[in-house]
């Protein structure tokens, strides 16, 4: 037995005791932190390692561009590719982890991104590119990300919810905030090669490491109930015995509700105007009005910390308020801010910094509400593999606007066709929102007397 698994077992032995304590009115001491905590600390950590090695093409997309000459559709299909398994991965992902563990899939996961940015440095042709960041670290990083957030989310918490899937959500930011600067940093003194070895020896050094020693899975392995658990709480479902099976089982039934692609629809209009749009494009954006390659790794870096205190607040917000009407201010104030996105970038001022608070703090504001309305459309037991089947529409939406920005680039010489259009994808996410979990009643005029 490892050191790691003998304090887990003192832990969950300390805690079960303060519970028999409190239970018999004799527990006067202070009390223990449940391992809930510790676990959703771990997979912070381990959310932080993956968003940075997500984020890294941004980087990489001019000086790419500059070395081996080939244009932005090419690079911007890489990162399609790579966005498209990042969603595809995740409803698989969910049941895999179901089955084997969480620790597990998350390790195999981060020693295929090592392996991915690794090899890149030998790269010389289009399709290179296309195996090394757009297949293997896509189904590295489609193998964590916001399902693995959502699956520690609903195993080890039942009070708490949606406060804990917001400040994982914020870990995206997080790592976005220390990753990005240092990246680009790195490729102005050292060249890109030199950024895809941090990223490679980050994930296989660090985060690796501290996922396979430190994760559980669940909380019965020690003798715990989840977090805020009682008497009356149903019990965790089984893991299925075919992962696979399962998750394409979950989504057969799910898509026969409209809410599934009511939930789906505003997610692909998230990801389109998030990582597809922004988190790709923006630092190409910038060189396009004469600004620095750290000034455009600034601002994502800037919108992370913004996105932070935005994705906290949100999963605060979502265990007291209906979380349509969240989503519907999240993607209405998300569609506005794009749409004056152009015009900040050309005055190079304080509409600019406007445009980091604004946005920033709308990020990923939209995954603790659309988190909680897969739990109460489809119930806890499947809210993991339901919300990994939207998370992947998100990522067909970011990898549509990825590509699609791209092209836009070399069609009109602007983003600024981009930004409009991604503006009112955000207008109508709004307006979606309000009718998941709604029932339209038409009813036939009353005849004239």
């Amino acid at each position: 037995m490892s050191t790691a698994d003998e304090a887990f077992e003192a832990t969950a032995a300390l805690d079960l005791a303060a519970d028999a304590d409190q239970r018999q009115g004799a527990g006067g001491g202070r009390r223990r932190i449940h391992p809930a905590w510790w676990v959703a600390l771990v997979a912070f950590v381990a959310l932080i390692g993956a968003a940075g090695f997500r984020a890294a093409p941004g980087v990489l997309m001019v000086p790419l561009e500059e070395e081996f000459g080939w244009p932005r559709t090419l690079i911007s299909s890489a990162v399609s590719l790579n966005l498209v398994l990042y969603g595809l991965m995740a409803p698989f992902a969910a049941a895999l982890m179901d089955r084997f563990g969480v620790r597990w899939v998350t390790s195999i996961a981060l020693i295929l991104v090592a392996a991915g940015s690794g090899l890149t440095i030998v790269i010389t042709q289009g399709w290179q590119l296309m195996i090394t960041w757009g297949l293997l670290i896509g189904l590295g990083t489609g193998s964590m990300a916001l399902v693995f957030a959502a699956t520690i989310a609903n195993r080890w918490f039942v009070r708490r919810r949606g406060l804990v899937m917001g400040v994982l959500t914020a870990a995206g930011a997080t790592g976005q905030l220390i990753f990005l600067p240092l990246l680009a940093r790195v490729v102005d003194e050292y060249g890109w090669r030199t950024a895809t070895m941090v990223v490679s020896l980050t994930a296989l050094c660090v985060v690796a490491p501290l996922a396979l020693v430190f994760l559980r899975d669940r909380p019965e392995q020690l003798g715990l109930r989840r977090y805020g658990e009682t008497e009356d709480t149903p019990p965790p479902a089984p893991a299925a015995a075919n992962p696979f099976r399962y998750a394409v089982d979950v989504f057969r039934d799910a898509s026969k509700k409209r809410d599934f692609w009511l939930l789906a629809s505003a997610f692909f209009i998230c990801g389109a105007t998030t990582n597809g749009l922004i988190g790709t494009h923006l630092i190409a954006a910038c060189a396009d009005h004469g600004l620095s390659a750290d000034f455009g790794a600034g601002m994502l870096a800037t919108i992370g910390i913004f996105n932070v205190v935005g994705a906290t607040c949100s999963g605060w917000l979502t265990d007291r308020t209906d979380p349509r009407w969240l989503l519907f201010w999240y993607y209405g104030l998300r569609g506005l801010s794009l749409l004056g996105l152009n015009a900040a970038l050309s005055d190079a001022g304080l509409t600019i910094a406007v445009f980091v608070v604004f946005y920033g703090l709308d990020w990923v504001a939209t995954v603790p509400p659309t988190v909680a309305l897969c739990r109460e459309s489809f119930g806890t037991e499947r809210a993991s593999v339901v919300f990994a089947w939207v998370f992947a529409s998100h990522q067909v939406g970011a990898a549509f606007a990825a590509w699609g920005a791209g092209a836009s680039r070399g069609w009109f010489d602007s983003y600024l066709p981009a930004f409009m259009f991604a503006g009112t994808l955000g207008i109508a996410g709004a307006v979606i929102s309000l009718l998941i979990g709604r029932r339209i009643v038409w009813r036939e005029p009353s005849p004239a007397i």
